[in-house]
């Protein structure tokens, strides 16, 4: 018996081990037929030519059956296959199958049955994301990259699973793609022009994964670029000068004007404030106020005698670093009180303040003295016409307002 054992472990030793490879695709169903090891055998063993005196026999392994090999030597399978689950990443998905040779009875050899399945373009390139939002800012400079997701495609074949990249979008950006040391892809997207938000504020980008199966599938990963502002516009004035008239009676709770700016930023850097410069005089601080928020301007007191106002607002922006317009604002108050009218007269001679004295050969056409009249009222109700009731003396016009008395005719202390 031990020599038996002996002899046979010579023989198995010193025969060569010859490898039978196949190949099958996967997704057959089960029991599909692989291949014939007998008659394959047959071709390269001369002494296994008598078929009917072979028998086969598959040696347990661990792990899932895949392969059954019946006693003849036909090679089926037991199940459908799907490489992926198989194989995993590898560049080739097979099993080895170790089937025992038997000649009658006695043992042959140990072949070693290498089945290649070969990968079916299956899967498409899948992304991690179907949609997302990428973000740039205006002051972004060109050649600034964003990573995006890249794909990855479940296939086990160096086609089958390989991916090329395609850029629908923009031409503000381009694609990225570097190999990485895993073989996938690292992708990104390029700034390849100046952003202006104010311009556009988005833009719709679409990347294309197509593999290299035969068939090739694909698949597209749409996301949105959004462009953050940035403060570069100071705010607008819709005029660069409100000029307004009002009642001196005009009421409080009743905006004299509203004053309106715009910017074309957003957020903080499109949020508008408004402020009296800083020049401003007190009394007109004293007179109005200026609501910040929305731009009204009100009376805080009555306007008794003033006629007319000018002052400057400032429009501010809350950006960090602030820009901001001027505007001019001229408030005209109608007045439609009746004052009467001040007359100053101005003597060359006085003897008081009321009194003027003149000499008895004084000339006629001599100037005696100016006369300057005053009416704060607004309209018809501020002009004025003088005369004067005397014929010794005649009013002549120096203007707005302005005269001069002269003497008119000879004056006589007695009878002439």
């Amino acid at each position: 018996m031990l020599l038996c054992l002996c002899i046979l472990l010579t023989f198995s030793h010193c025969s060569a081990s010859e490898d039978i490879t196949y190949h099958i695709k996967e997704e057959n169903s089960p029991y599909t037929y692989v291949g014939d090891i007998a008659t394959d055998l047959q071709k390269s063993d001369n002494s296994l030519k008598n078929k009917d005196l072979i028998t086969f026999s598959q040696r347990q392994q661990k792990g899932e059956q895949l392969f059954n090999v019946t006693k003849t030597g036909k090679l089926y399978t037991v199940q459908t296959l799907d490489a992926e689950s198989v194989c995993s990443y590898e560049k080739e998905c097979f099993e080895t199958i170790q089937v025992a040779v038997n000649k009658s009875k006695t043992f042959m050899k140990i072949l070693k049955i290498k089945v290649i399945i070969e990968d079916i373009n299956d899967h498409q390139p899948e992304f991690p994301k179907k949609e997302f939002t990428l973000k740039f800012k205006e002051e972004d400079r060109e050649g600034i990259k964003k990573t995006i997701p890249s794909a990855m495609d479940n296939d086990i074949g160096n086609k089958s699973s390989s991916i090329k990249y395609k850029y629908h979008g923009d031409e503000h950006f381009s694609l990225s793609v570097s190999k990485q040391a895993d073989g996938l892809s690292s992708l990104a997207i390029i700034l390849e022009k100046k952003l202006d938000r104010e311009k556009k504020d988005s833009y719709n980008i679409e990347v294309i994964a197509k593999d290299g199966g035969t068939p090739p599938k694909q698949s597209v990963l749409k996301f949105k670029i959004s462009v953050e502002d940035e403060n570069d516009n100071e705010p607008k004035f819709s005029q660069s000068i409100y000029n307004v008239s009002i009642e001196h009676k005009h009421k409080k709770n009743i905006p004299v004007v509203t004053l309106s700016a715009s910017d074309l930023d957003i957020g903080r850097n499109g949020k508008i404030s408004y402020y009296f410069s800083p020049r401003t005089d007190m009394k007109i601080r004293r007179h109005f106020n200026l609501d910040e928020k929305t731009g009204k301007i009100y009376l805080n007191s009555t306007l008794l005698e003033e006629k007319f106002f000018e002052f400057y607002v400032v429009a501010k922006d809350n950006g960090s670093s602030p820009l901001n317009s001027i505007a001019t604002v001229m408030v005209n108050v109608i007045n439609q009180l009746n004052n009467p009218p001040n007359i100053d007269v101005n003597f060359i001679s006085t003897q008081n303040h009321n009194t003027a004295t003149i000499l008895e050969d004084i000339k006629v056409g001599s100037f005696i003295a100016d006369v300057m009249v005053t009416d704060n009222d607004v309209g018809h109700n501020g002009q004025v016409n003088c005369h004067i009731k005397d014929d010794t003396f005649k009013l002549q016009s120096m203007g707005s307002k302005e005269y001069k008395i002269v003497l008119k005719k000879a004056i006589c202390q007695s009878k002439c």
